[in-house]
C-alpha cells in the first residue's frame, strides 16, 4: 500500500508564503502527483499537477504564484505557495495517481489571513 505523509501548512496573513510537502512511500518517478484543496462547503479542487513525463499544470487561480515540483531521490512532491490570498485557506491533500491506482494523504489545513 503507497502511503503520501504530508507536512507543512499552518496560518499565514496575506501575502505571505507557505510549503507543503508530501513524502511518498515508494519511487515517485512512475507517478503522476498533484495538489487538491477543499475549502469549508466547497468541492475538492485540483490546484496543480507534476505529470510523471515532466510538465506541469496549475489552475488559473493559483498560476503565477504556486509551483509544484518533485524531488525523485527524495520521494517527495511539494506545493510552494506564495502571495498567498483569503480564498486559498482550505485543507490540502497531496494525491498520486499511477493509472489503476491511486492514492490520497491526509490533508493539511492552511489558513490565510487579512
Amino acid at each position: 500500500q503507497v502511503q503520501l505523509v504530508q507536512s507543512g501548512g499552518g496560518s499565514v496573513q496575506a501575502g505571505e508564503s507557505l510549503t507543503l510537502s508530501c513524502e511518498v512511500s515508494e519511487n515517485i518517478f512512475r507517478f503522476n502527483l498533484a495538489w487538491y484543496r477543499q475549502a469549508p462547503g466547497k468541492q475538492r479542487e485540483l490546484v496543480a499537477t507534476s505529470f510523471r513525463w515532466g510538465t506541469t499544470d496549475y489552475a488559473e487561480s493559483v498560476k503565477g504564484r504556486f509551483t509544484i515540483s518533485r524531488d525523485i531521490p527524495k520521494n517527495t512532491v511539494y506545493l510552494q505557495m506564495n502571495s498567498l490570498k483569503p480564498e486559498d485557506k482550505a485543507v490540502y491533500y497531496c494525491h498520486a495517481d499511477q493509472g489503476d491506482y491511486d492514492y490520497w494523504g491526509q490533508g493539511t489545513q492552511v489558513t490565510v489571513s487579512l
